[in-house]
């Protein structure tokens, strides 16, 4: 049974052996994917269409017609009500709020260009074909560097931090194996389907999370064995978070607070310490749970024996 207290301790210990590549990893991976999405706003991020009043915020633009019109200003009455909300809220719960959205946000990421596309639909409606064509372009270009640079750039960052808690001054050269050609190309099958099995999930509202923690460990294994078959990924993981998600959970919300202070830093502190501090848990959590599951077959195994 392992603690919170155990993976963080031994998480400060790689984070110090190995804190300056640490941060650069960690921060290229902020950069240039979207993950760890309270510190830094990645390059494919600019202009975010996650936020659902993307056409509202277009009206000089789109505003053509009568009908038009009465959309962005409903869309407005929504968005005044919403503030009205968060101004009666205390600094505290402010800064809290943005950091389960900013979490929230960096979950769902997979989402984010289908729904830029939904933003397009908008805009055929709001008689936009040119403005809707071009936003559907720049959404399946961002689709496609998502899926085949941006993703399997979050599994090379988890594969060092692996490797780091092995040994001192890791160097971020062990990113490239996730790269190589054979790999490259199971890592994206791979985590396509993970991301693609999420979003079909999502539309249950529970299973979505549900399985988004069953599938948690994905990423890892693959960090960890880019050659691996799909199914047996899949397997794998299933049966390391199995009475593990809950557990996983709260280790995610447990830096809940490290989350709220770096707000006040301006993202800094994610930057220099709980970027790295967070990568590192849960890699510890991986290998903790991989090495639970070892210990299960071996014992399964040896019962098998003794029964016969």
């Amino acid at each position: 049974m392992w603690k919170r207290k155990d993976l963080k301790v031994k998480a400060k210990k790689v984070v110090k052996k190995n804190y300056w590549t640490a941060i650069i990893v960690c921060f290229i991976i902020a950069l240039f994917t979207g993950e760890f999405g309270a510190s830094t706003i990645g390059i494919w991020q600019m202009d975010d269409s996650i936020d659902p009043n993307y056409v509202m915020k277009q009206e000089n633009i789109v505003v053509n017609n009568e009908e038009a019109q009465e959309k962005i200003d409903d869309a407005k009455q929504d968005e005044e009500e919403l503030n009205k909300k968060k101004s009666s809220l205390n600094d505290i719960q402010l800064k809290l709020l943005e950091t389960v959205e900013a979490s929230v946000n960096n979950i769902t990421k997979p989402l984010k260009y289908i729904l830029r596309i939904w933003d397009a639909i908008e805009l055929f409606g709001l008689k936009e074909t040119g403005l809707g064509i071009g936003l559907i372009l720049i959404s399946l270009i961002a689709i496609a560097y998502l899926i085949l640079l941006a993703v399997p750039l979050t599994v090379a960052g988890k594969r060092y931090f692996l490797k780091a808690r092995e040994e001192e001054n890791t160097k971020m050269g062990v990113m490239k194996e996730t790269f190589k050609k054979g790999n490259w190309k199971n890592v994206v099958i791979i985590m396509f389907f993970k991301n693609l099995y999420n979003l079909l999930w999502f539309f249950t509202i529970i299973g979505g999370f549900i399985k988004l923690y069953e599938y948690r460990m994905i990423p890892y294994i693959l960090a960890d064995n880019p050659k691996i078959e799909k199914k047996e990924a899949f397997r794998l993981s299933k049966e390391m978070m199995r009475n593990n998600k809950w557990k996983t959970f709260i280790l995610d919300f447990s830096f809940i607070l490290w989350c709220i202070l770096s707000f006040f830093t301006f993202g800094i502190l994610n930057i220099l310490y709980v970027n790295p501090y967070i990568a590192a848990t849960t890699a510890e959590l991986y290998v903790t749970l991989k090495n639970g599951n070892k210990e299960e077959d071996e014992n399964k195994a040896i019962q098998e024996e003794n029964e016969e």
